[in-house]
């Protein structure tokens, strides 16, 4: 009777040697596999971007279309720049500081605007010049630098110190028109009577003659039920 041996051992062989020669097709088929990519193609896949970037188009735009329409708004954008909305005061015109309209105004060189009617037309059929509107309602300066080949108006100091940054007093957010306005976060230096002085209970204020140096107020003398 054959042994326990001699009948295992052909099947070990026979499943070692399949082993081997299935592990032997495998790396031929690797080496085929790496052999059919150039290394071109590897190069160019390693320097290539994670992701590729698409640029944004709304819908209805196109690509020329979209651009036309930035830069569009990229101009607006400029010249509401130049206009400095983002200061105090009236921004559709130039003005000047109500102190250097009333030095021009007592010198003659200054009158009170009134606006005018129908301007557009009164302009367009030559009875009027645009500089014969006030600056106010045609959105200009003040000075008439606004209207090309106008007479531009005369300078005073006030007006110099007011352009170059004296506009900034009267542009206070203060609600009391100028000045510090009040100590909201309590961080202000303390001005005003001295800290720490208690009144007495039955303490008077003085009145102006008191105040002046004057003699004291004198008591009327009281009458007999207020009327004698």
């Amino acid at each position: 009777a054959p042994s326990l041996l001699s009948i295992t051992k052909p099947l070990v062989m026979r499943s070692f040697t399949i082993l081997a020669a299935a592990a032997c097709a495998t790396g031929f088929a690797d080496a085929a596999f790496q052999q059919a990519v150039p290394s071109t193609t590897l190069a160019a896949s390693r320097s290539a971007p994670p992701t590729a970037l698409y640029e944004y188009i709304p819908s209805g735009f196109t690509k020329a279309s979209w651009v036309q329409f930035k830069a569009k708004e990229q101009k607006k954008k400029d010249e509401q720049a130049k206009k400095n909305l983002g200061r105090m005061g009236p921004k559709g015109f130039q003005s000047r500081s109500f102190q250097s309209f009333q030095e021009a105004l007592e010198r003659g060189e200054a009158t009170h605007l009134l606006p005018v009617e129908n301007a557009k037309k009164r302009i367009a059929s030559g009875e009027l010049k645009p500089e014969d509107i006030p600056y106010m309602q045609r959105g200009g300066a003040w000075d008439n630098s606004d209207v090309k080949g106008a007479k531009k108006k005369n300078w005073l100091s006030s007006d110099k110190d007011y352009a170059s940054g004296g506009f900034k007093k009267s542009q206070s957010v203060s609600i009391l028109g100028e000045g510090k306005g009040l100590d909201w976060t309590g961080r202000q230096a303390k001005t005003g009577p001295t800290q720490g002085v208690k009144l007495g209970k039955n303490y008077k204020a003085p009145n102006v003659a008191q105040i002046k140096g004057g003699a004291t107020e004198q008591k009327p003398k009281k009458k007999m039920f207020g009327l004698f």
